[in-house]
């Protein structure tokens, strides 16, 4: 009886310990979460001193290297870079959406499971590719293409444009969308399709009106982590559409992103508390609430759609 209370309290002793070593790495990773925000918001506030926050947003023109004196001011126009990371996002997520949408489904409720065994891995071997090599992609075979037809249609296409790189970042996230929505749609209860089946529902109509409502939730998680990669991308953006911050949504000529500008920001030799660097923290920054309110959005469209099955 001794023995049997002492291995009780042993194990709750241990429990204790578990729950407390828990505790401890979940307050970890919010005071580490905390901290990163604090920095970035430190320094961005720093960087406000120097540029008025309307001026940061709604500036129609960005020239860090022309920042000097009264020029400064009005040096920091980040609205080119919003536009140019809004439309190569755009791009990007008109193909890869319903490409990757479209495969989930066939995948999941009409292809055997010989042909999925080899589809799914086969797909999913896009997202292990190095955005530098479809970097070489845009650059040698997909800008080359654009021009060449633009060019067939009297259409004057830049050497680099925000087409080139919105369709390779495309091809490039379509694997996190199709795999993600595959093993959602997988796991939407087989009893919710037999009794549509057996209501007198087709496949097709059963997919639409029963399978995908019920995956919803889970494939807005799909593409909201599809945009979230897409706006953080850099490399392909560098070597397809260039460095050029132009306020415009043609998709045929060049632009930039507000990554690639962080980028270049902290290039080089440069003394940190200039405006230049920390122009840098303000672009994080933007992006920090531009994800945060992307994360809030899609949990409000869950949240109104979201459907308990038991």
């Amino acid at each position: 009886m001794h023995n049997t209370e002492g291995g009780k309290a042993t194990r709750r002793r241990w429990e204790k310990a578990v729950v407390v070593l828990l505790f401890l790495a979940a307050g970890f990773s919010i005071l580490l979460t905390a901290s990163i925000v604090l920095s970035v918001l430190f320094e961005s506030i720093r960087f406000f001193s120097h540029v008025p926050f309307l001026e940061f947003l709604f500036g129609a023109s960005w020239s860090p290297q022309s920042a000097h004196g009264e020029e400064m001011a009005t040096a920091f126009g980040a609205l080119p870079l919003f536009a140019g990371t809004l439309l190569i996002t755009l791009i990007a997520m008109a193909i890869a959406t319903p490409i990757g949408l479209f495969s989930a489904i066939y995948m999941a409720e009409y292809a055997t499971p010989r042909l999925r065994g080899i589809a799914k891995p086969a797909l999913e071997l896009l997202a292990g590719i190095p955005t530098v090599v479809y970097g070489y992609f845009a650059v040698v075979s997909i800008a080359p293409g654009i021009r060449a037809v633009g060019e067939s249609l009297g259409l004057s296409v830049a050497s680099e444009s925000a087409l080139a790189a919105g369709i390779v970042m495309g091809v490039m996230i379509i694997p996190f969308i199709s795999s993600l929505s595959d093993d959602i749609i997988t796991a939407v209860p087989g009893a919710l399709r037999e009794a549509s089946y057996g209501l007198g529902a087709t496949q097709a109509e059963t997919i639409r009106k029963v399978v995908l409502p019920a995956a919803l939730p889970g494939i807005m998680g799909a593409v909201l982590l599809a945009i979230s990669r897409a706006i953080g991308e850099t490399m392909i953006v560098v070597m397809a559409a260039g460095l050029a911050a132009n306020l415009t949504f043609n998709p045929l000529e060049a632009v930039t992103t507000v990554t690639v500008q962080i980028v270049t920001l902290l290039v080089g030799d440069q003394e940190f508390d200039s405006a230049k660097t920390l122009a840098s923290f303000a672009l994080g920054l933007t992006l920090f609430v531009v994800t945060l309110a992307l994360n809030v959005g899609a949990l409000v469209i869950v949240r109104k759609y979201r459907e308990q099955y038991e």
